[in-house]
């Protein structure tokens, strides 16, 4: 017969077992806390896979770019002057040699992004080590620094970093990124890179939001001082504004010339015109939309 005072099996103490699996979520917690912190280091990025690259902010990695989606540099019409200058400024920081950020502003649709591009591809040619291309997306400008940081390690290639249709808000402190980049910081700029923006804002930021802030300030020259030292921070400034009729059909026949459109110029003339005040606007932009209208009609393939 058993004891009775012998305890039963429901009644044993509870193992030690149950403290020990409490200790190792506890600690797998504390390592998935470390690693999404502290993320792993990522491999140096292939920087003869291609000319261009996409950074990808949110995976800290530069993805190649194969085929760049460009005009050619003779079809951009009508900004004649911004294209010497940045051309030349382009040569020279391609060449090792001192050249200014550049920050692209004016009006909408008159070839300030096409001209960037085109000039990268201008400046690669004949050339034997490519100048990099690498666009940043508005929204990763906070991640500035982490691409530098990915930059700095190749000393030996010539980046030109370029963010598109840039500007920011008033709850937008990510410019802070940027304007360290561009002088402020520590570290600064690396020597191989260069930075080119485009923006329909002189300043980067709303002209309302300038005027406000001088408005409700003690001071408004303190209170304005933080918003347009950014742009002052771009040593070169190249303004593009609304161009003239006489402009605008100037760029069209021109497309005409390259492509070869033999149509007869009194009726291509008016169609033109006919295309723009449907539009309310004329630009670079909107002589190419025409264009390729016209070829469309005409069975042209333009390429």
């Amino acid at each position: 017969m058993a004891d009775s005072n012998t305890p039963s099996p429901t009644s044993a103490p509870a193992a030690p077992e149950t403290d020990q699996a409490a200790l190792r979520r506890a600690l797998e917690r504390i390592a998935d806390a470390l690693e999404s912190a502290h993320p792993p280091a990522q491999p140096a990025p292939d920087l003869d896979a291609a000319q261009a690259f996409v950074w990808c902010g949110d995976q800290g990695v530069l993805d190649p770019v194969p085929d760049v989606a460009r005009m050619e540099l003779s079809l951009l019409h009508g900004i004649d002057r911004m294209r010497d200058i940045l051309l030349e400024n382009t040569r020279r920081f391609a060449d090792g040699l001192p050249a200014n950020n550049a920050l692209l502003w004016g009006a909408r649709g008159m070839g300030k992004s096409s001209l960037v591009k085109a000039v990268h591809a201008e400046v690669n040619a004949g050339r034997g080590v490519p100048l990099l291309l690498v666009e940043i997306h508005r929204e990763d400008i906070a991640t500035l620094p982490r691409l530098m940081a990915v930059l700095r390690t190749a000393a030996d290639r010539q980046v030109l970093v370029y963010c598109d249709d840039l500007s920011f808000d008033q709850a937008d402190t990510s410019y802070k990124s940027l304007k360290a980049v561009l002088e402020g910081g520590i570290e600064g700029r690396p020597k191989n890179v260069l930075f080119y923006a485009t923006s329909n804002r002189r300043h980067l930021m709303p002209r309302d939001m300038v005027d406000n802030e001088r408005q409700r300030a003690i001071n408004p020259t303190e209170a304005i001082e933080e918003m347009v030292s950014l742009s002052d921070r771009f040593g070169l400034w190249l303004g593009f504004h609304n161009c003239s009729q006489d402009e605008y059909l100037e760029m069209v026949r021109r497309y005409c010339t390259h492509f070869g459109i033999d149509a007869p110029w009194t009726d291509i003339r008016a169609q033109a015109i006919e295309w723009t005040n449907t539009r309310g606007s004329r630009s670079g932009r909107v002589a190419w939309q025409f264009i390729q209208d016209l070829a469309g009609r005409l069975g042209i393939r333009l390429g």
